[in-house]
């Protein structure tokens, strides 16, 4: 029997990859915070992994009743986000604090994923040493 890394580690790979992607976009709206004129951009996770799950020709199946189900768009592009508040006058559209906010959140979620494949590949040793130390 052929062990599949892909299987193994596939989607949460992928969710990395859009994290990271997110922190970039993000990170770039910090740097124009101050920059007159500039539209606040942002990555829809949901989106961007329905077209990483698209692309890779996988899907995503629900297989219990009380997980969450998902209507998956497949559109993964930059888009802009909506200010909560109003126009400043000079047409920066960065909200600071919530760029922040989300950057934090963005990142807890790539540590989590990344601690969450590090027991994967944890359990995958442990397997493949017959459980024999590690």
């Amino acid at each position: 029997m052929a062990i599949s890394l892909d299987k193994l580690v596939g989607f949460h790979q992928k969710a990395l990859n859009v994290r990271n992607d997110q922190m970039e976009v993000i990170a770039g709206n910090l740097a124009n915070a101050n920059t007159p004129g500039y539209k606040a951009r942002g990555i829809d996770f949901q989106k961007a992994m329905a077209q990483a799950q698209h692309s890779s020709g996988q899907s995503m199946t629900r297989t219990h009743e009380k997980h969450i189900s998902g209507n998956m768009v497949s559109s993964s592009e930059i888009g802009f986000r909506v200010p909560t508040q109003p126009d400043t006058g000079d047409g920066n559209t960065v909200e600071v604090q919530n760029e922040r906010n989300a950057f934090l959140d963005t990142g807890m979620r790539y540590q989590a994923t990344v601690e969450f494949l590090n027991g994967k590949v944890k359990g995958m040793k442990k397997a493949l040493s017959g459980g024999q130390g590690q």
